[in-house]
């Protein structure tokens, strides 16, 4: 009796035992293989020979990961080929495993495959589980006419909207400005040419001759009224001296002015010799530019 009571105490204790063993297994295994976080390739627009990279963070659980080895560089399917990985140091100082790819084979048309999961154990046993991933691939020349997957033609990227009601409210300032200014600059040009028109001589012959032809009697008499005004009396070739004296400014022209007043005696009460003939527009342009630059 005490014999059977004895082997049921020590059944049950070794039951205990070895449910024990596998929490605590259980447990063990929960603690050391975790998902991996994982930067991927784009999942489209790639083609045979393309290179693609898969990088792992080797900062598990806040620990410095050890891989206590690499993955070996091989061909891993019909469609990758898996080169010698490197371990890359961020600007942040965190750790990742670049693992690349070549596309070493594709289908005519564009068809969805996928990189196979795969493990990476640490020297502590830790792992860390690296999923699937799909992508598009194709050829680099699809054959012609073959069915084409929904997939290839992707929409266009919507393009970011920009705030316009600031860049409208000053377009209209600088606009409203520039029209002020523009107006402000003309009606300056519309009062100086009238003021000039109404106080210099020449001013307003250049006015008038301007408008007709410079060989017509009309041309030659408003260059008469200038001269007049300028000395402030009727000028005729005898009384020239005294224009000269009123008006010094106009020295570096005495001969052509007294050619002028020569000419204009022949003109009205003489014969006109057209081959000499003195141009009115011209000497009447020179003596504006030189009284403008006198009362400027």
């Amino acid at each position: 009796m005490r014999s059977g009571f004895t082997a049921l105490l020590w059944m049950s204790a070794s039951m205990w035992i070895a449910s024990g063993a596998s929490a605590v297994q259980v447990t063990s295994d929960r603690k050391v293989s975790e998902a991996a976080i994982v930067e991927q390739p784009r999942q489209f627009g790639h083609v045979l020979g393309d290179v693609i990279t898969q990088r792992v963070l080797l900062d598990a659980a806040n620990e410095n990961f050890k891989p206590a080895e690499l993955p070996s560089a091989q061909r891993i399917n019909v469609w990758f080929e898996r080169r010698t990985p490197r371990i890359e140091t961020a600007a942040n100082g965190t750790r990742w495993l670049a693992v690349d790819y070549q596309i070493v084979n594709t289908p005519q048309i564009i068809e969805s495959v996928t990189l196979p999961a795969w493990t990476l154990q640490s020297e502590s046993g830790a792992r860390l589980q690296i999923p699937p991933w799909k992508i598009d691939i194709a050829a680099l020349t699809p054959v012609a006419g073959a069915a084409r997957n929904p997939g290839e033609l992707r929409p266009d990227r919507a393009a970011p909207t920009i705030d316009t009601a600031s860049i409208s409210r000053q377009l209209l300032i600088w606009t409203a400005v520039l029209l002020i200014v523009l107006a402000a600059w003309f009606g300056w040009i519309q009062q100086r040419n009238y003021r000039d028109r109404s106080s210099k001589p020449f001013a307003r012959a250049w006015h008038e001759i301007d408008k007709m032809d410079e060989k017509a009697p009309e041309a030659w008499q408003a260059m008469h009224r200038a001269f007049d005004r300028a000395a402030g009396r009727v000028v005729q070739t005898e009384t020239l001296p005294q224009l000269f004296a009123r008006a010094p400014y106009l020295a570096d022209l005495r001969l052509r002015i007294e050619q002028f007043f020569q000419q204009s005696s022949e003109r009205f009460f003489g014969e006109v010799n057209p081959e000499h003939q003195l141009s009115v527009r011209a000497l009447c342009r020179e003596l504006r530019q030189i009284e403008k630059r006198r009362t400027s």
